[in-house]
């Protein structure tokens, strides 16, 4: 569970069978006073994945600096690039997402039914 705000606008595709995927990111932001009475502050950056209609939804109603909640599971995935060299990436895979802020309140969420395993030959 994050709450953040969107560092840019959802990045909506479709994978060759057709499913929609939504990718975006989002800052969270803690602050805390050292024992000196110094005032600290650091950004961590989440990178977002999000699947089937909840996909659709972020994309339509996500914008750059928007507050928002995103629940779901963490995923690591590995690939190699031209050169050879490995690349990880870990991402928060979206199950729901509630926008906060001064936009009225939505509540979004996966069907409890959708599966985002990333086997796009799945037949829903």
């Amino acid at each position: 569970m994050i709450i953040g705000n969107l560092g840019r606008d959802p990045e909506l595709r479709y994978t060759p069978s057709g499913r929609p995927v939504a990718s975006f990111n989002v800052a969270t932001t803690r602050t805390w006073v050292t024992l000196d009475g110094e005032r600290r502050e650091e950004t961590e950056w989440f990178n977002i994945v999000a699947w089937g209609p909840l996909a659709e939804i972020c994309s339509q109603h996500l914008t750059k600096g928007q507050q928002v909640y995103i629940e779901g599971r963490l995923q690591t995935r590995g690939w190699e690039d031209e050169a050879g060299r490995r690349h990880y990436r870990t991402e928060v895979v979206a199950q729901e997402m509630i926008i906060l802020g001064d936009r009225q309140s939505s509540h979004f969420a996966q069907p409890s039914h959708y599966d985002d395993d990333g086997n796009d030959d799945l037949i829903f």
